[in-house]
């Protein structure tokens, strides 16, 4: 039998484990199944691919920089007395970099808290549904146990018995 009965006050044991054991089995199990699934490669993945992207905004900002860069060149060479236009659009360019370098990383620290929270997220319920699960399981078990254990015990004899001990009672009681 799967299930051990022990005298009263004792705990209830199924192959040797009791109910807190059998939460940590279900948690490792748990545990053991992201793993499997990779669930940490997986976000590493997503992660990683919204860092290339970020990357290559940054990338853009510093060809925008150059191009910026080279239009000046370009202006103070056609015209010395267009320096000061020049001047201006640099000054624009490297606003606009630095505003994109900025966004970026808020951007990407946002992006990092969002995938955090979503893993996370996925953990706690991953381990809230192993926990209904294993509660379930045992309060399945422990019932078949109860079962077994009544019809183990009580038998037509007993249950007459019973029931004549209970007429004498309600007897002795109207007397």
């Amino acid at each position: 039998m799967l299930l051990s009965i022990l005298a009263e006050g004792t705990e209830a044991t199924a192959l040797g484990l009791n109910a807190t054991a059998w939460v940590a089995v279900g948690m490792l199990i748990v545990f053991g199944i992201l793993l499997w699934a990779k669930v940490p490669s997986i976000v590493g993945g997503m992660l990683d691919k919204q860092i290339a992207e970020i990357k290559k905004t940054l990338d853009e900002a510093a060809n925008l920089r150059k191009e910026a860069e080279a239009l000046k060149a370009e202006y103070e060479a056609k015209t010395a007395g267009a320096q000061a236009e020049a001047e201006a659009l640099m000054a624009s360019a490297e606003k606009e970099a630095e505003a994109l370098v900025e966004q970026a990383t808020v951007d990407t620290k946002a992006l990092v808290a969002r995938r955090k929270k979503m893993a996370e997220e996925k953990i706690a319920a991953a381990e809230r549904s192993a926990i209904a699960s294993v509660r379930a399981k045992a309060a399945s078990a422990a019932t078949i146990a109860a079962e077994a254990l009544i019809v183990a015990q009580h038998d037509a004899a007993a249950d007459k018995e019973q029931v004549d001990k209970a007429i004498g009672d309600i007897g002795n009681a109207l007397n």
